[in-house]
Parts: C-alpha cells; sequence; structure tokens
C-alpha cells in the first residue's frame, strides 16, 4: 500500500498537477493539505472517476484538508478540538487510522499566530496521547517546521525567525514521543531530503529548500514500511506546487 502526503497549494490552480500525478503513480491514500476549496469546488467526481472515495474539510480560498482513498474511507473526523479553521481530518482506510494536517505557519515569533501554532500543536499532542494505541496510525501533512538544522538549508538564513524556533521544533519532539516514527528520516538519515521551495528566487534549482512535511506512523506500523522518500520530480515542470509530495510504502 502506498499512502502520500501533498501540500498542493490549491486545488483549483494545481488540479491538472494533481490529477497527472495521482494517474500516473496510483497511490492507495492521498493526504492533502491547502485545498482552497469549499465541499462543492472541491473535486469529489473527478477522484471518484480515478477511483477514490474523499471526505474533505474546506475554508474557501483558504486552508482545507482531505483525504482520497482507493481501499475505503470510513469514521471521518473534521476538526482538531475547538479550531475554527480547516486544518485538520482524520479517516480510516482499509484498518489504518490517517490523519491529514496543516499546521499553522505562525508568521513571525512575536505574531500572536505563532502562538496559535503552537496551541494547535498541543491539541494535536493530547489527540496522540490520548488514542488507541492498538489502531494502527500514520499522520501526514505540512507541519511547518524544520525538526533540525539539518532540515534546513542555510540555518542561519532563518535566526529569529518561525519553522526552526526552539519551541516549535520541541512540539514536534512531543508529537513523536507519543510513539510515532519519522518515517523520512528512518530511511534517509544521511540526506537533507526537503519539501518545500520557496517560488521566488529560484530557490528550487539552487536548493534552497526546507523539510517541513511528514509522514509519522506509529512505531508498529512503521516496521511495516518498506520505504519513505519525497518526489522531488513533482515540484518541476509548469505551476507546480511549492510543496512535495511525501511518499511511503507499506506492506500491508
Amino acid at each position: 500500500m502506498k499512502v502520500v502526503t501533498w501540500n498542493v497549494n490549491s486545488l483549483t490552480a494545481r488540479w491538472l498537477r494533481v490529477e497527472e500525478w495521482i494517474s500516473r503513480h496510483a497511490p492507495d491514500i492521498v493526504l492533502v493539505q491547502e485545498t482552497k476549496q469549499n465541499d462543492d469546488k472541491f473535486p469529489f467526481a473527478a477522484l471518484t472517476a480515478l477511483g477514490y472515495e474523499c471526505a474533505h474539510y474546506g475554508q474557501g480560498q483558504w486552508n482545507g484538508v482531505a483525504i482520497a482513498s482507493r481501499v475505503g474511507i470510513e469514521d471521518v473526523q473534521r476538526g482538531l478540538g475547538d479550531d475554527p479553521e480547516a486544518r485538520f481530518i482524520a479517516a480510516t482506510c482499509n484498518g489504518l487510522r490517517v490523519y491529514s494536517c496543516y499546521v499553522p505557519n505562525g508568521r513571525s515569533l512575536d505574531d500572536p499566530h505563532y502562538e496559535y501554532k503552537l496551541r494547535w500543536l498541543e491539541s494535536l499532542r493530547v489527540l496522540l496521547r490520548d488514542r488507541d494505541r492498538a489502531q494502527p496510525l500514520m499522520v501526514g501533512g505540512d507541519f511547518n517546521v524544520a525538526l533540525s538544522d539539518f532540515d534546513v538549508y542555510d540555518p542561519s538564513v532563518f535566526e529569529g525567525a518561525t519553522h526552526v524556533s526552539a519551541p516549535e521544533r520541541a512540539a514536534i519532539a512531543a508529537l513523536v514521543a507519543t510513539d510515532l516514527v519519522d518515517l523520512g528520516r528512518h530511511f534517509h538519515p544521511d540526506e537533507p531530503s526537503f519539501t518545500w521551495w520557496d517560488y521566488r528566487n529560484g530557490s528550487f534549482h539552487r536548493g534552497w529548500g526546507l523539510r517541513i512535511d511528514y509522514l509519522f506512523a506509529d512505531a508498529t506500523t512503521a516496521t511495516r514500511v518498506t520505504d519513505a522518500y519525497v518526489d522531488r520530480e513533482a515540484r518541476k515542470g509548469e505551476k507546480p506546487s511549492d510543496h512535495a509530495p511525501v511518499v511511503a510504502e507499506l506492506n500491508w
């Protein structure tokens, strides 16, 4: 089985790219962030034609998360706690519980959005802490945090900025401490494996990236994963998302 997480940065703008990628790679479960659509605009019919059942939690031109599955979808949960924004959706697909997460950006260290980001991550930690540990789980999404300096092309550029601050990194470490495995780093311990590159200044071609998109699995499920990687090819070409898909392959 193949599970993918991908911040598509607007399904409206990127649908043809997403449709082509899904058709070519045939993932079993796709966790999507930043759909930037309401439910009435989400491409349910087009994804059904590709063989997928879908659950979407939209918010018009902002945020938006979805799960597309060709192995069934049930027990959908939309929203994280009392958060009013469309940043979290969960479902069970073929016995695997999956979360699609779009963590707040944070903006700057002195912005109220930064505290919102930390509160959001704490709500996710509590959900993970209190989960049924017998239920297989994969958590994916755009977390807007680079876990270490190794996940940043040049740490000096981000000094005093969000995405690399100690509280943010501690919040992600606390998620992992609920018995999760960072699949990308587990399989590629010596590679930066960036997942996001700014559209400006030729950042992608210069290698100026960050690793801020992740797939995590509970420890038992992680033993069934055979590989996890970033599909950099999806960041090339005309009008790509600024994020690349993160893919995990597992025996299921």
